[in-house]
């Protein structure tokens, strides 16, 4: 069996990508591993009216697959987003006072967790390819509930350091939430199709403004809770929160899908067709040896590090406001029951705008411009920010700035953490790929964290998130230039070979036949 590049065969042919095969059946019947794989793939149908009968069961298909994956994991990241972001909700209703956190001291927090987040994320990648998906989110969901209930429990005493024990649950807390997102993004990469994940990685992370949402109502309603069981209204919205993500953690047992070849909810002629789909377009249906060579790989790829600066220049204004947006609001004057409702609209609107650029970008087929467009939108609303001098006299003129801001900020985040799922080849390349990307990015949290002070301002703060904003236009202008001109080229090196290259002799994305999704 053999690859040739008669782009007159269909059979790899998808969107853009200009990937094509074509086999005999007595070398098919020799092959195994990769090959085999492919072979799968010739057999997808090719007469007219089989093949409508064919997209009518891939339609059928990714129906079933959305419903079974996609909600499952997306409750699992507003979980995530909502235990390490209700600190903000926390910190307006006493929890800084109560434990005699400074305002440093309280930043410093907010760092410690992104510093156990970053630490194992490309290690819990690795995990999750040996052990599988079905044990391995669920029991890391569970962890992380554990220990985002314990928030609500800290002390501050002679004996005991509010401070001290403030920083240990953030750093616990960061590092069992690190496997989470970056794990999801391979799992997915495993079941979708290239073409397809963008789309299902967008909905997955929605969930994060979702959250933000979710937050504001929760945290208004439970600081009513004040003073029942002796426990403060904040240590209520800890403990609350955290045992929701272990019931819920407990029951993904049961709805968290394995790895296709191992699922139960799809039927055979459903598992042989994933293969066949994902044989036709990408590694994710081959049986693939972890190998440390594939680790180096992806640290050794330029532009998996452009795949990081993408996000890095994303974090630091996706956690700033993360983690701020009720002090923010309660900074123009508002009280805080007022402050936690108030940041309940721009998180709608960016979780409806991550929705509407991701399907709309996927049709497109194309993810750097709408990154730049959804940066830039940003721009503007931090531009507002910086540019109204009163903002306790003008407090709706700063509310809007929060408006564009926080629309801008969840949709770019959304298309650039798809990038690796889409243009990353090898299994483990792509699952170190997706983590290294969190790691690097979540440094810009890590700056982002100690540069909110000084409110109601909050000028260095954000001229340091405009600026970030800014340079992720740049970094997504030169990704989208790189990836064009890698795949001009790979054309015009096709146009002048006639020579059939073995599947067994595959190179992932470095191979001549790979193109990348811009």
């Amino acid at each position: 069996m053999g690859f040739s590049w008669s782009k007159k065969n269909p059979t790899l042919r998808h969107g853009s990508d200009d990937q094509v095969a074509s086999s005999s059946a007595s070398d098919t019947e020799k092959q195994t591993g990769q090959t085999a794989a492919v072979a799968t793939a010739q057999d997808l149908p090719t007469d007219p009216i089989t093949l409508e009968v064919h997209r009518r069961r891939e339609k059928a298909l990714l129906r079933k697959l959305d419903l079974h994956l996609v909600p499952g994991v997306a409750i699992l990241y507003l979980l995530s987003f909502l235990d390490r972001s209700n600190v903000a909700n926390a910190k307006l209703e006493g929890l800084t006072k109560d434990l005699g956190i400074s305002d440093p001291d309280y930043s410093t927090g907010l760092t410690i967790f992104f510093i156990g987040y970053i630490l194992f994320e490309v290690i819990w990648n690795i995990i999750l390819k040996r052990i599988g998906p079905r044990i391995w989110l669920p029991l890391i969901t569970l962890v992380w509930g554990i220990v985002a209930t314990l928030q609500g429990v800290v002390q501050n005493n002679e004996r005991v350091s509010g401070t001290a024990g403030f920083f240990v649950v953030r750093f616990f807390l960061g590092l069992t939430e690190g496997g989470l997102f970056p794990g999801v993004v391979f799992y997915l990469s495993m079941w979708y199709k290239r073409a397809e994940r963008q789309y299902r990685i967008a909905l997955f992370f929605s969930a994060a403004s979702l959250a933000g949402a979710f937050g504001g109502v929760l945290a208004y309603g439970i600081s009513f809770m004040n003073g029942i069981g002796g426990y403060q209204g904040w240590r209520w919205i800890f403990i609350i929160e955290g045992l929701l993500t272990v019931v819920l953690a407990v029951a993904a047992w049961w709805y968290i899908a394995d790895w296709p070849a191992k699922a139960t909810f799809v039927t055979e002629d459903e598992r042989r067709l994933i293969q066949a789909r994902l044989a036709a377009d990408s590694d994710a249906s081959q049986s693939e040896v972890f190998e440390w060579d594939e680790v180096w790989k992806a640290l050794k790829d330029y532009k998996v590090w452009l795949y990081c600066a993408a996000f890095h220049t994303l974090s630091l204004p996706l956690y700033t406001i993360s983690f701020f947006l009720p002090s923010i609001i309660k900074a123009l004057g508002y009280q805080s029951y007022q402050a936690q409702l108030l940041t309940v609209p721009p998180y709608a609107l960016a979780t409806a705008l991550t929705v509407v650029y991701a399907v709309v970008s996927e049709r497109v087929g194309v993810r750097a411009p709408f990154v730049i467009a959804s940066s830039l939108t940003a721009v503007i609303g931090y531009a507002i920010l910086i540019g109204n001098t009163d903002p306790i006299g003008h407090p709706g003129v700063s509310y809007v700035g929060v408006f564009f801001a926080t629309a801008g900020i969840f949709p770019s985040c959304a298309l650039a953490l798809s990038w690796p799922a889409m243009n990353v080849s090898g299994q483990t390349k792509r699952a170190v790929a997706s983590g290294l990307q969190i790691t690097i990015g979540n440094t810009g949290a890590i700056i982002g964290t100690q540069i909110y002070r000084n409110p109601p301002r909050y000028l260095v703060g954000h001229s340091v998130a405009l600026a970030y904003m800014v340079l992720n236009c740049v970094v997504a202008a030169v990704l989208w230039h790189t990836l064009r001109r890698e795949n001009k080229k790979r054309d015009r090196v096709a146009a002048g070979s006639n020579a059939v290259v073995a599947a067994g002799d595959w190179q992932g994305d470095d191979d001549p036949r790979w193109r990348f999704r811009l």
